[in-house]
């Protein structure tokens, strides 16, 4: 088959138009697809990081409202300590009465009226988480005792209390007041 110069040029021209307009299109869209990935992939890492801000702001305004609870709670337990600390006294004063009293008066009506009212106090203190302090007996521990005296007995054990000491939620409200032993033995010098 014989072909004319003129025909192969023309052919040649239009496949060469075909082929290089059928790849432009296709090139075109690869190009436009692959933007929208990037765009896709930038969008998705914005939105997660987003979401992931979001997530500690909620976890922040959580923790804020726990520990606002806990300091409303703690305000209001360290304001009844002050009112508690200012009965400790009275309750001293009362137990001093009753360790003081005439054995024959131990049974009167008026005796028995402070007696609920002495244990109506206590009661208050208990409600209120406050308990009394251990210590006779037990090794002094200066976070809960205050000494006031040494005296023969075994070194470091606490032999009296002259005044109860409180605690309330684990914290000292008052230390109690105590003799502690000096290691020597009752008559030894």
């Amino acid at each position: 088959m014989n072909l004319s110069p003129e025909f192969v040029r023309t052919i040649s021209t239009w496949i060469i138009k075909e082929v290089t307009v059928g790849e432009e299109p296709v090139t075109q869209e690869e190009e436009n697809i692959e933007d929208l990935k990037k765009a896709l992939a930038e969008e998705k890492a914005r939105a997660d990081e987003n979401l992931a801000s979001l997530q500690r702001a909620a976890a922040d305004f959580r923790n804020y409202k726990k520990r606002t609870e806990q300091e409303k709670q703690d305000s209001l337990m360290w304001s009844n300590a002050d009112l508690i600390k200012s009965l400790l006294p009275v309750v001293d004063d009362m137990e001093r009465a009753f360790s003081m009293m005439d054995p024959h008066d131990k049974d009167s009506t008026w005796i028995e009226g402070f007696r609920i009212i002495q244990r109506k106090l206590q009661d208050v203190l208990k409600a209120n988480g406050c308990t009394e302090i251990e210590c006779v007996g037990l090794p002094f521990d200066p976070n809960l005792h205050e000494a006031v005296a040494h005296e023969g007995g075994d070194e470091g054990i606490v032999i009296t209390e002259h005044r109860k000491g409180y605690t309330m939620k684990n914290k000292v409200l008052r230390a109690s007041q105590v003799t502690v032993g000096n290691g020597e033995i009752h008559g030894d010098k």
